[in-house]
């Protein structure tokens, strides 16, 4: 019944009394409010409810803790910290133990009066409206009536109306729009004020003269209070049933978070109101890749239909395959000893697979993707912009709380400098640690790729093992008799699928042992303020996810199969002590085993990336609430709902842009081998959208609200990527496809002189005699046959197919670098019409202000004694106002 949870009713007025007799300061100026709260039991509020117990007063933030039995010091730090709180004008309201599920947690709310917040708006100089915006909308689109499918009501796309803002001033405040007070700061500017409060609120007596004891993270880290969270305004299935709330977290998961709104348009403008700029900005960036990704999966599927549709053109698969040809070819072994001489034509199936990836349309996709990155990246630089100006991110500069010192850093450093700009003293860290703590650092994460670099090794030195035992096995194996797959079971497919499941798997075991250490070393470095902690980890844990999915791409792409010599004289891996020979590429070329690895890789983390961000918070927050799902739902109030849930982390957006750059990094750096990678990446972020927006919902806290006006340091990572992605399709196309050897066969040494195919095959090969078989042997390179002069060396052919690669790479390179850059010089960064939108909202604020200044001095003026003066006031005699204004203008 109602009372297994609360007990009895009546004790509640006499706990809540003893609570705040026995926290001194806690609550100063709400004694008034004791005998009106005792009287109030907890079932009469509603459990959506986000404000004290009078129903007034606004939950801005909570936080939370547990008494342990030595908690002396702890219940002294957070007698002064709430103490201080509440000397700088924060109202608080305790919920005590007995009235939490747990029966161990204590909740203190926290709300912020107008004075504070109008002292905190004008320090952290947060842009609110003063007057409605007056430029007309020319963004109507011709057939806009076609996107009416994908449209959200204008309500949920444009919750709040257009305005221009300027910085607040509080002793200006009769100059903004103000209607309500209690309304005018919206509920995420609230949570960031108060926030910016703790951070900087001291939990050590001013007698005891440590400076540094101060902010709620330092708090929650020596586990002072367990969690600090804003409250969500209500639960996210149904309406807030308060009408002075918004019911902002309802309608965001019900027309953003549902899997069936994927082809909706995302409530960008919600998202920022709700979440902050930072998030905000995240998903915008995220919806903008995912719609550009819509024409290069577009494209890439019309190359890969190309290959389908020039299936039965392809002249040199009917070679491999013909028993007059391919038949009649016997090729050396690829292994030693195990390996057995074989008919070319056995790799019949290989070669018609390598062809829907390897023709003409591969060159045309990689060139096209070169220029796609740069109008990707240019149109990200003008959206970034228009939405910089919309969300008055335009004067923005790193907010103070990212460039305060980090708490750590100012546990850990002992030596103390003055600050020429504070003219304080502050902590240090000495150059002689700094040097010696980042050579540490770079030691590891040198370690840690060379590990990576050695378990690639051993995943290769498996290929070349395995590889032998294969061929043996599948001779007579009954795998052939399979009247679908069995043609395709082949000793090259069955080594590269189990070498690439296996690669998979090490690249997840290691990236989750990385994880920690890359965290531990940068904790280890201690980073003077939160930016950079991140722009450092940032950094780690790209490099090595880089090198950690990567590699093995790299490896098939540039090292398979240019480094095997020729019978008699074969390389092998660790020299022929080793008896692992280097592998061989097929006949039709190495491009499909480097698909098979791409997909395995790419499909793999993404399958497995979405399943751990959507399973792992669910289970974790069906334990979390096991207790309170057995009380009356009615009890459970908002505060331990939201404290039940998880939080979101200071990294929590660095995991997610991180996913998104290893993704951009496969369909652009491998994307000549598998142009359908843009659209297995466009049907991952359908889901991945709507997975983060429904663990936003439903899984977090609310996190705190917190400004960006960029993507920050992955916008310097993509640039970087888009130019190595040139480079890299570049020596793909030459190099891994058989593209440019065709081309020179078909143009210089077909022997007809016909522009065909005819004869390639038996060209590409090379002969070696073995005088135990009447039928010359034939391997995979442009070498002279025996009996030359020059045996088994290169012939001219193979150095004009040389030069040809080189050729077409320095030709492609300059073609695509030279279209970058004359598309990113003709698109400008800024789009115009914003432009002039900044420029008016700057000619406005001065003007207005200028009035506003000349009013209120008249008003001043006209109440002092006309006695004094009866001249006509006027602020500028000297100025007109075209003057004043030329500098904005």
């Amino acid at each position: 019944s109602m009372t297994g949870k609360w007990g009895f009713m009546g004790e509640y007025s006499v706990q809540v009394s003893e609570l705040f007799d026995s926290h001194q300061g806690r609550n100063q100026g709400s004694e008034t409010d004791s005998t009106f709260r005792a009287g109030i039991q907890k079932q009469q509020q509603s459990k959506d409810s986000v404000f004290f117990r009078d129903g007034v007063r606004r939950i801005d933030f909570v936080l939370s803790y547990v008494d342990d039995k030595d908690g002396e010091r702890k219940q002294e730090r957070r007698r002064v910290f709430e103490a201080n709180l509440v000397k700088v004008g924060l109202e608080l309201e305790i919920e005590d133990k007995s009235e939490s599920d747990d029966r161990k947690t204590y909740f203190v709310k926290i709300h912020a009066p107008w004075e504070v917040l109008a002292t905190y708006a004008d320090v952290l100089k947060i842009k609110v409206p003063f007057k409605a915006n007056d430029i007309p909308d020319n963004s109507e689109m011709p057939m806009n009536w076609l996107s009416t499918p994908f449209r959200l009501p204008e309500p949920i796309m444009q919750p709040e109306p257009d305005f221009f803002t300027a910085p607040f001033n509080k002793s200006k405040s009769d100059f903004f729009l103000i209607e309500d007070r209690d309304k005018f700061f919206l509920p995420s500017t609230r949570n960031r004020i108060v926030y910016y409060i703790l951070s900087r609120c001291s939990y050590i007596r001013d007698e005891c003269g440590e400076r540094d004891k101060k902010g709620i993270k330092r708090l929650l880290n020596n586990s002072t209070y367990t969690a600090a969270f804003p409250l969500h305004d209500s639960r996210y299935w149904t309406k807030s049933k308060d009408v002075n709330c918004d019911s902002d977290r309802y309608n965001l998961y019900k027309y953003w978070a549902g899997f069936f709104s994927f082809f909706k348009e995302q409530p960008l403008n919600l998202i920022r109101k709700y979440y902050g700029e930072k998030i905000g900005l995240y998903f915008a960036w995220l919806g903008f890749y995912t719609e550009m990704l819509f024409f290069a999966a577009v494209v890439g599927t019309l190359c890969f239909v190309y290959g389908v549709l020039t299936y039965d053109d392809n002249e040199w698969s009917k070679e491999i395959c013909s028993d007059e040809i391919g038949g009649n070819i016997v090729m050396c072994p690829l292994c030693d000893k195990k390996c057995g001489f074989w008919k070319l034509n056995t790799t019949c199936n290989s070669s018609w697979q390598s062809h829907l990836f390897d023709n003409v349309g591969t060159v045309f996709f990689a060139i096209f993707m070169g220029i796609w990155v740069t109008l990707f990246l240019e149109f990200w630089k003008r959206r970034q912009a228009r939405l910089e100006y919309e969300w008055d991110l335009v004067d923005f500069e790193e907010e103070q709380q990212q460039l305060q010192l980090r708490p750590e850093y100012e546990t850990k450093c002992n030596s103390r400098k003055l600050n020429r700009i504070t003219q304080e003293m502050e902590p240090y860290l000495p150059i002689t640690s700094k040097c010696a703590r980042i050579c540490l650092s770079g030691a590891t994460v040198l370690l840690w790729i060379s590990l990576i670099i050695a378990c690639i090794i051993g995943v290769i030195a498996y290929r070349l093992a395995v590889y032998a035992a294969f061929a043996s096995i599948m001779k007579d194996s009954p795998t052939s008799n399979l009247e679908v797959v069995g043609p395709y079971i082949t000793p090259q497919l069955a080594t590269s699928v189990t070498a690439s499941c296996i690669n998979f798997v090490i690249i997840m075991i290691l990236n989750l042992m990385y994880e920690r250490v890359a965290v531990w070393i940068t904790d280890m470095e201690i980073p003077k303020t939160h930016l950079e902690y991140e722009n450092k980890l940032t950094v780690k844990m790209f490099l090595f996810q880089f090198v950690n999915y990567y590699s093995s791409c790299f490896y098939v792409a540039f090292f398979k199969g240019k480094f095997v010599g020729y019978p008699g004289d074969y390389a092998y891996m660790f020299g022929k002590w080793s008896k692992l020979r280097n592998e061989e590429c097929d006949p039709g070329g190495c491009l499909i085993e480097l698909t098979t690895q791409l997909v395995i890789v790419m499909t793999g983390k993404q399958v497995w990336g979405n399943i751990q961000e959507a399973l792992v918070p669910w289970l974790m927050n069906w334990w979390a609430s096991r207790k309170a799902r057995s009380y009356p739902e009615s009890l459970y109030s908002r505060w331990e709902q939201d404290h039940d849930l998880q939080g979101f982390g200071q990294l929590g957006l660095f995991y997610e842009y991180l996913e998104m750059v290893i993704q951009f990094g496969f369909i652009t750096l491998f994307v000549a081998s598998f142009p359908l990678a843009p659209l297995l990446a466009l049907f991952n972020n359908i889901i991945e959208i709507r997975v983060d927006a429904w663990k936003l919902t439903t899984q977090f806290r609310r996190p705190v609200a917190a400004k960006a006006h960029c993507i920050g340091a992955w916008e310097e990572i993509l640039n970087g990527m888009a130019v190595l992605s040139v480079v890299t399709n570049a020596f793909i196309v030459a190099f891994t496809s058989d593209m440019i050897p065709r081309l020179v066969y078909m143009y210089a040494y077909q022997p007809e002189g016909e522009m065909n195919m005819k004869g390639y095959i038996n060209n590409s090969l090379s002969v070696f005699n073995i005088s135990e078989i009447p039928l010359p042997n034939r391997y995979r390179d442009y070498r002279n046959p025996p009996g030359h002069e020059n045996q088994y060396s290169h012939t001219m052919q193979f150095w004009h197919i040389l030069a040809a690669k080189l050729a077409f790479i320095i030709i492609m390179e300059h073609v695509v670098f030279l279209v970058k850059y004359f598309v990113a010089w003709m698109i400008p960064d800024v789009p115009s019409d914003v432009k002039a939108r900044v420029k008016r909202e700057r000619y406005l604020v001065q003007e207005y202000l200028h009035n506003y200044e000349v009013e209120k001095l008249k008003i001043q003026l006209s109440q002092q004694s006309h006695s004094e003066c009866t001249c006509t006031p006027m602020i500028y005699p000297s100025l007109t106002k075209h003057e004043v204004l030329s500098e904005c203008l």
